[in-house]
């Protein structure tokens, strides 16, 4: 493939652009789209809240008859199937689109290169895996769903520089500051559901809800592993059940009936819920990312399962451990200075004076 710089700015613009729907586009990808004609953006599109229509179709209305001769520039191949609306690379061609330009193949069998056959049939100009690894990043929920049928699993700690997740009897303990945990609020809204165990449920007490401004709707779904019936019906989770999904990975407890709450019967091993067979069922109900937020045991557990994808691990500023008991110290599964085995380290990002550091399975 010959590219040019141009070809580089302009894949890199989509992926940005992509990223804007991140979480929020129901089971399709958030893909990005930018129309360029003579060196200038004349459409721009990425995939619709809930799904449609798809970037393609978007960024083509806006470029109009601009598009005729133009450089489609798109972060995952169009789609070559029939469903609601044409098939994305039909659009394409119609619109007269003469160079397509995109980052990764879709693995869905509908397309998975049909798309880009389409296109060449057409005599339209195809170039593939223009910044694919960075594409990839962004599309990684829609990627890891279609060939594994489970969700893309990130795996969300705040350590404090001592190495501690908390303090034990004392609720929520504040390892970041507030900007940090703006960022964890944005990431809730980018996947589809948000998963804790039930003991940290009982212990934190926490809500696990989107709330950001202008965001306070992309609240997800909550998922709590309740093995053993723990949890009661004062619990801020439990209480808004009706108002944000509550699901309980476990045994159907009484004393939540009448709260909103929905159960999932689960397979065990051991004694704890198989977490395997768990990601199964949520990607069977087309659940394609989910955030791991705690406790210390289900961080642990998912990471010696090997199901972690991606580890997003946020260092505080200041100890928390300090003349504290050790007995009441709650570990961290990961130090904060460590570079996790298997993981490679793709992004760092400073919040004040935390720090958030991501690791992307090799």
């Amino acid at each position: 493939m010959s590219t040019t710089d141009e070809d580089l700015r302009f894949m890199a613009a989509a992926i940005r652009l992509a990223r804007r729907n991140l979480g929020r586009t129901g089971t399709n990808p958030s893909v990005g789209c930018l129309i360029v004609r003579d060196g200038m953006v004349v459409g721009r599109g990425v995939t619709a809240l809930g799904g449609r229509p798809h970037a393609e179709p978007v960024a083509l209305a806006e470029a109009g008859d601009l598009a005729k001769g133009a450089t489609a520039y798109v972060t995952l191949e169009p789609c070559a199937h029939h469903g609601a609306t044409p098939p994305c690379a039909r659009t394409l061609i119609t619109a007269g689109i003469a160079r397509v330009v995109t980052a990764v193949v879709d693995p869905d069998e509908r397309v998975n290169s049909k798309g880009h056959a389409m296109l060449r049939a057409a005599g339209v100009a195809v170039e593939t895996g223009l910044l694919e690894a960075e594409a990839r990043r962004g599309l990684a929920a829609y990627l890891v769903h279609k060939s594994l049928r489970r969700p893309f699993v990130t795996l969300k700690l705040a350590v404090s520089p001592d190495g501690l997740l908390g303090l034990r009897g004392e609720r929520q303990v504040a390892i970041t500051a507030a900007e940090a945990r703006a960022q964890v609020h944005l990431m809730r809204a980018e996947h589809h559901a948000i998963l804790i165990g039930a003991g940290t449920a009982i212990e934190d007490d926490p809500e696990l809800t989107c709330r950001l401004a202008g965001l306070e709707d992309q609240s997800r779904l909550r998922i709590v592993l309740d093995a053993n019936s723990r949890l009661h019906a004062g619990l801020k989770l439990v209480a808004t059940a009706r108002d944000v999904p509550l699901l309980v990975a476990g045994p159907a407890n009484p004393a939540l009936a009448d709260s909103g709450a929905e159960f999932l019967a689960c397979e065990f091993d051991e004694g704890r819920i198989a977490l395997p067979e768990l990601l199964e069922d949520l990607g069977a109900r087309g659940i394609q990312s989910v955030m791991v937020e705690g406790g210390a045991r289900v961080a642990a557990a998912f990471l010696e399962a090997g199901l972690v994808d991606r580890i997003a691990l946020f260092v505080g500023a200041r100890p928390v451990g300090a003349g504290i008991d050790p007995a009441r110290h709650v570990t961290s599964p990961i130090a904060p200075d460590a570079r996790p085995q298997g993981f490679v380290l793709t992004a760092t990002e400073a919040f004040g004076e935390d720090r958030l550091f991501i690791h992307d399975r090799a």
